[in-house]
Parts: structure tokens; C-alpha cells; sequence
């Protein structure tokens, strides 16, 4: 059974970064990642055109928090509170799984951000919300996201997405599973 409550929200920390709600503050951020078109490239989503189009998307995930449905952090460094991209987990279904996303500002990609990140928010998924498993799906010829993910241990599931066949899933499996 999933430990669906998300408030209070969770603040979680690595060495170097700091995984907080979106704040309205955030909008100048969330306007650069979402209409970046190297950052958007191989996500099928509207590019963002205005700061309102940001504000409307950070009242969006804040209410999709508040009804349980999503996980969505800002990723800023320790040091500094200032977005530099988001991780999320969405979709959660009835055999406790979830699907992870993640973007972020080209001038922090290769320093090994998103690692850090992700392994902070599958530890949570896995041992504080109890997903049993984690999808992430994402276009095929994305090899930054099939590096990190292979990085993260997820494997490809070799199952073609229905809708977009340009869509490939990799999947994590909660090891702790095994151990019962």
C-alpha cells in the first residue's frame, strides 16, 4: 500500500542540493527550462511563451501536490536557492508504481546533478512513499536520459510505447521486494 500523503511536502538533501517545492518565486527558472529548445527537444509537451505560462504551470503541479496526485521538486544548490531544474514522480497506480521526469538548465548538465538527485528521490519512492517499481519513459534517441537511467540500474523494459513508438520505458524494480 503507497504512503500517499505528501504534505507535510518532503524536503530532501544530498551533499551539494537542496529538493524543495516550486515557489512562484521560481517562475523565471521554470520559463528558461520549459521553453529551452535543447532542454525540450525530445519531450512532446508546449514550449512555455510567457512567465505566466510558467506561474499557470507552477499552480498547476502545486495543486496536483496538494491532491496527493504528484511529487514535483525544485533542485537547487545547497548554497543557493535558486531553481536549476525539477524531479518529479507522477502517476501513481494501484500496483504501486510511479513514473519519474527530471530536467535540467543546460549549464549544470555533466556535473552529476541528476544522479545525485534521482538516487535521492528513488530512495524516497522506494522506502517512504513504498513504490514497488519506477518507470521513466522517454524519447529513444534522448542519450543523456538512457545513460543516467542505466547509471540509476533501470532497464529497458523492450516493451514499445502503444501511443509513441518513438517513446522507449526503462523500469526500476524496488530490490527491497526481494527480500520479503
Amino acid at each position: 500500500m503507497l504512503n500517499k500523503s505528501f504534505t507535510p511536502f518532503p524536503i530532501l538533501t544530498t551533499e551539494r542540493l537542496t529538493l524543495r517545492p516550486l515557489v512562484i518565486a521560481d517562475e523565471q527558472e521554470i520559463f528558461t527550462l520549459r521553453s529551452d529548445s535543447e532542454i525540450n527537444k525530445y519531450l512532446d509537451r508546449q514550449l512555455s511563451n510567457t512567465i505566466d505560462d510558467a506561474r499557470n504551470f507552477i499552480n498547476k503541479v502545486n495543486e496536483n501536490i496538494n491532491k496527493n496526485d504528484s511529487l514535483y521538486w525544485a533542485i537547487t544548490l545547497s548554497d543557493k536557492n535558486i531553481l536549476i531544474g525539477t524531479i518529479c514522480l507522477f502517476g501513481f497506480d494501484e500496483n504501486d508504481k510511479c513514473e519519474i521526469g527530471y530536467e535540467l538548465l543546460t549549464n549544470f548538465q555533466g556535473q552529476g546533478i541528476m544522479k545525485e538527485a534521482a538516487e535521492k528521490v528513488i530512495d524516497y519512492a522506494f522506502n517512504t512513499i513504498k513504490v514497488r517499481k519506477i518507470e521513466a519513459f522517454f524519447h529513444r534517441d534522448n542519450q543523456s536520459s538512457i545513460k543516467l537511467l542505466e547509471k540509476l540500474s533501470f532497464r529497458n523494459s523492450n516493451e514499445p510505447d502503444e501511443t509513441n513508438p518513438d517513446l522507449i520505458c526503462y523500469r526500476l524494480t524496488n530490490s527491497n521486494d526481494n527480500l520479503k
